[in-house]
């Protein structure tokens, strides 16, 4: 069984975040070609954001700590601490509107 303590993940991640001149940080904590699930923790800072990509695989968000906006095509959604949202399938960005970290899950399997 594999446990981890998030609150330090998130405070570490954070300082990270920081000290990066992209405003952002990021660790896997599960995942791997072994696995079906991948889940990222990503710290980002007031106003830095991860432009707009696509989403191969089923995926969802949830907010552990701040506010954040993902924007896909003509929808835009905002979330805080405690959001949960499915990730669309087209084209997305997200922006941490104040200091944020987000667990992204992410499947590893097409369906």
């Amino acid at each position: 069984m594999d446990s981890r303590d998030l609150a330090d993940v998130i405070d570490d991640l954070m300082a990270k975040a920081r000290e990066a001149s992209s405003g952002r940080a990021a660790r896997t904590i599960r995942g791997g070609h072994e696995n079906a699930l991948r889940e990222t923790v990503i710290a980002l800072l007031a106003g830095h954001e991860l432009s707009e990509h696509d989403s191969p695989h089923e995926a969802t968000l949830q907010v552990l700590r701040g506010r954040v906006r993902l924007i896909a095509a003509d929808d835009a959604w905002e979330g805080e601490s405690g959001d949960h949202l499915t990730v669309p399938p087209q084209r997305h960005s997200l922006a941490a509107l104040e200091d944020s970290v987000v667990l992204l899950t992410v499947s590893n399997r097409v369906p």
